[in-house]
């Protein structure tokens, strides 16, 4: 294998899109290092910047007793309980009883909506958009940092941001929980730190503006342009790609993003069926509003289209990483009498040698795992990121797999199943909120 292929594979390991945005970030970067240098701010949020008593925070949820209660806590340490609002999607747990008594709204849904329909309908019921001026989406297993506000409300001062995502932190479990549990969770804690600090930094640049999800377990969205977004998204299975890509649509504003800047911390599932489902149910939500919305002559969809095209190619790539290395390991141990074969099949032996797999596709993986063993400040992800290439081989099997499935027109029934909760650590403490007035609504 020559240099440029193996550059190529390398690249497509790596991700083209995430090598060009993560030169974007570092410009970026450099760019902010030098405004604080030149010109050193003030004390205080910049002019512009919400109050946090003008934002409200919206929870969809669905049987989701086991993790509200720590999440409507923290979420009770950024605003005042009578600005919290639950949906409950039909749920049949303690979910309800658990919000009443911590005091907040509660709108109990009769009828299953799904997790789009139910914050549809809370924005509708609870009159979200005229009474607030953002609009904090939470799912039910999120916690919010204590900064989150503080760090995340001055992107607004921008008049043109629209939206801020969140950033994404794992909920990383104890160590008694089962070691494929840690190590599913360690994968997708260092998934979040490559796709935000090395692909989406980059896209939230004031000239990109090409962020292609605003996350729904925790982002951000003023309510002028709330009221414009089809939140309800029918016939989908996921919601937050499907706003996100209605900002780009309606064209409606920019998207802000900044890795100090509105974290928190979301529980991943800890098992394999779990995940396999989640994984699933996200692709299959992305392949369908990617088929929903199509192509639009816009830098984003240029650019979105430039990532579908890395990911089916790198996902192949991946998938036949090892029947091609298999072939090429049992085609040098043949005699050699017995190595003329035609020559498609001698080509297909020799086009993935055993150096190329280490070199081109398990080195840079692994330098990955280095850099987010050293970011985050855990450093069994050295040892786990050996095995991190499978988890890679398995998310892409299920993205291509959800690709025809997209293409169904049967959509979404609105039922949906949250994983199994767990108790973990990780997480900022959270200080104990009393049991505040109860008060709630029923709705069909």
């Amino acid at each position: 294998m020559d240099f440029l292929t193996l550059l190529l594979v390398v690249l497509l390991v790596v991700g083209i899109s995430t090598t060009f945005w993560s030169l974007v970030g570092i410009g970026r970067s450099l760019g902010e290092v030098y405004r604080r240098v030149t010109s050193p701010r003030g004390d205080g949020p910049p002019p512009g910047t919400p109050d946090p008593g003008a934002v409200a925070i919206l929870i969809a949820a669905h049987n989701e007793a086991a993790s509200i209660e720590r999440s409507l806590r923290a979420a009770a340490q950024l605003v005042a309980p009578e600005n919290i609002h639950v949906v409950s999607d039909k749920s049949t747990d303690a979910t309800v009883r658990i919000a009443q008594e911590l005091g907040v709204n509660v709108l109990d849904l009769k009828v299953n909506r799904g997790k789009a329909g139910a914050l549809a309908e809370g924005i509708r019921y609870f009159e979200l958009c005229d009474r607030f001026e953002v609009v904090l989406i939470l799912d039910a297993d999120t916690r919010p940092t204590k900064d989150y506000l503080t760090t995340g409300l001055p992107l607004f001062a921008d008049p043109g941001v629209v939206a801020v995502a969140g950033r994404a932190k794992s909920i990383v479990g104890t160590g008694r929980a089962p070691l494929l549990g840690r190590f599913l969770v360690a994968y997708r804690d260092r998934l979040y730190l490559i796709v935000q600090l090395m692909l989406k930094y980059g896209q939230a640049a004031k000239a990109a503006n090409v962020v292609n999800i605003v996350p729904g377990f925790a982002s951000m969205y003023r309510t002028s342009v709330l009221k414009h977004i089809d939140v309800a998204g029918r016939g989908l299975v996921i919601e937050d790609f499907n706003m996100t890509f209605d900002v780009h649509a309606r064209k409606l504003g920019r998207i802000a993003f900044h890795p100090s800047a509105a974290v928190a911390y979301t529980e991943d599932p800890d098992n394999l069926g779990d995940y396999m489902r989640q994984i699933r149910r996200w692709n299959l939500g992305f392949w369908q509003t990617v088929r929903r919305y199509r192509f639009r002559f816009s830098k984003f969809w240029v650019n979105l289209w430039v990532h579908i095209i890395e990911i089916v190619v790198s996902g192949v790539l991946l998938l036949t990483l090892l029947p091609l290395l298999a072939l090429s390991l049992i085609f040098d141990a043949l005699p050699p009498e017995m190595q003329r074969v035609p020559m498609p099949l001698d080509w297909l032996a020799n086009v993935l040698p055993l150096e190329a797999v280490l070199v081109g596709v398990l080195l840079p993986d692994f330098l990955l795992s280095v850099l987010a063993a050293a970011v985050l400040k855990r450093p069994v992800y050295l040892l786990f990121g050996l095995l991190f290439p499978l988890v890679r081989m398995l998310d892409a099997a299920i993205c291509l797999s959800q690709i025809p499935r997209a293409f169904i027109p049967a959509g979404s029934s609105g039922i949906w199943t949250s994983p199994k909760r767990r108790d973990a650590i990780g997480h900022p403490p959270m200080r104990a909120v009393p049991a505040l007035e109860s008060r709630s609504v029923d709705a069909a």
